[in-house]
């Protein structure tokens, strides 16, 4: 079975209310949990299912994607025969959806040699090995199976390449941009089946959603739920020096990721690469992607610092987990402004 599926992961989706955190990036490129971005686990999830085939659909900009992924060495994905393959879309291209890169990149569908697609997101995020749903999917005979939990659709569907290749073929006719577009239409004659997911699933489609989530991250069952030692999650390597704590640095229920400077008090936060906090500095409650800098004599609660923010020293900001500060990338916050 480990041949039979090929991927397909549509990171073309955008949702307007991230758009603090995706003005300069694509969703699939977010970071999380640290040290990755939100596609590395649905990527993570197919290599660790056998597919060894993996076509990723991005919308503009998609420059942060093809940095990330480059040949997919990481995934295990840089092969001569299969591996990853990023589909750009046009300059001028205004169309939207899977269908729309199906038709651009047909030949593609056309000569793999797979049986089945997985069609994926990239703001599902979650660890699961797809092995055991390919195999109810054949064993009860269904056109196409989404995965669900609690009876939500997480916009995984599996089917077999000539019914996506079927499907296709009249999507302009019924209206189709995705998948998704298939399943809700009631009239289409298509059997659904659906898969319930047990496992920890966190859902990426607003600030709250992403804010609440990385904090959940905070809790080891949680963790432990995503990161498993079986199914380890890849991404991009960097090789940094080990995070420096000075004598003065309190850290309490916090990820740190490498290469920080840490001179200031850390609690219940999550802290990116080449991170900078400075002396008599509160950061609680917090996220804060990388290479931001934070100066000294600051106190910073339920605040989302995006990549390359510098605070200036005094700064004091708090929000709070429905409402948290979103600071955008490369932004600089001094202390006369006042939250």
């Amino acid at each position: 079975m480990k041949q039979t599926m090929l991927g397909i992961i549509e990171a073309s989706t955008h949702f307007e209310s991230l758009k603090p955190l995706t003005k300069h990036r694509p969703l699939a490129t977010l970071p999380y949990a640290g040290r990755y971005r939100l596609i590395d686990f649905m990527l993570s999830n197919m290599v660790n299912s056998g597919i060894t085939s993996v076509a990723v659909f991005p919308d503009q900009p998609y420059r942060s994607i093809i940095d990330h992924l480059g040949s997919g060495k990481h995934w295990d994905l840089n092969r001569k025969h299969d591996g990853l393959f990023i589909f750009t879309p046009e300059p001028t291209d205004g169309a939207f959806g899977t269908f729309d890169f199906i038709e651009k990149h047909i030949q593609f569908l056309q000569r793999s040699t797979q049986k089945y697609v997985v069609v994926a997101n990239t703001y599902t995020i979650c660890s699961v090995d797809f092995r055991p749903i390919l195999k109810r999917h054949i064993d009860t005979d269904a056109a196409i199976t989404e995965l669900t939990q609690f009876g939500k659709s997480l916009n995984i569907y599996f089917l077999e390449k000539d019914l996506l290749l079927k499907l296709f073929e009249n999507f302009h006719e019924k209206g189709y941009e995705t998948i998704m577009d298939v399943v809700r239409d009631k009239n289409n004659g298509v059997m659904l089946s659906g898969y319930e997911i047990p496992q920890q699933v966190a859902i990426i489609q607003t600030i709250e959603d992403y804010f609440e989530n990385s904090m959940k991250l905070l809790n080891p069952e949680v963790w432990n739920q995503l990161f498993l030692k079986s199914y380890p999650v890849f991404t991009k390597v960097k090789d940094e020096p080990p995070t420096k704590y000075s004598k003065e640095a309190v850290v309490k229920n916090s990820i740190v990721a490498n290469g920080c400077v840490i001179e200031g008090t850390v609690e219940n936060s999550i802290i990116s690469r080449a991170v900078k906090i400075g002396k008599n500095t509160i950061i609680r409650n917090c996220v804060v992607m990388q290479k931001s800098i934070i100066g000294d004599n600051c106190i910073l609660d339920g605040v989302i610092l995006d990549k390359d923010v510098r605070i200036e020293e005094g700064v004091e900001m708090k929000g709070s987990l429905n409402e948290p500060i979103v600071l955008q990338k490369g932004s600089v916050q001094g202390a006369l402004i006042q939250w």
